[in-house]
């Protein structure tokens, strides 16, 4: 049998690694991104003052749609575009969390600059 290892705690290794060379500032917050089975979550973090300045997510009352696919991963980033620009938001750092950029975070990255966020 053929040992494979933990594939979250690879992801949780890349992360670190990248989380080491990027950090949100209040004039450019850093887009979190994390995905589950389910559900996909966006938030965005000053990480100087180590506080959440908005999020979204596909679990959300109100929300159409399913945070499984890549319809409801362009949902949420309309979303937290949407809350950024009320908030005086207009350009992020981007962090993918670890997760390949393909997929569902690709379209949540594709759905905030359809919003107006420049990253």
């Amino acid at each position: 049998m053929i040992k494979r290892p933990n594939i979250n705690a690879q992801r949780l290794k890349r992360h670190k690694r990248v989380r080491s060379k990027i950090s949100g500032t209040p004039e450019r917050p850093r887009l979190d991104v994390f995905r589950s089975e389910k559900n996909i979550y966006a938030q965005l973090i000053d990480d100087v003052s180590m506080t959440t300045i908005c999020a979204a997510s596909s679990v959300e009352k109100g929300f159409e749609g399913s945070g499984s696919n890549k319809e409801g991963a362009k949902k949420v980033g309309l979303l937290i575009a949407e809350r950024a620009k009320a908030k005086g938001i207009e350009t992020v750092v981007f962090d993918r969390g670890g997760y390949v950029y393909h997929g569902r975070v690709q379209e949540l990255a594709e759905g905030a600059r359809e919003g107006g966020l420049n990253f």
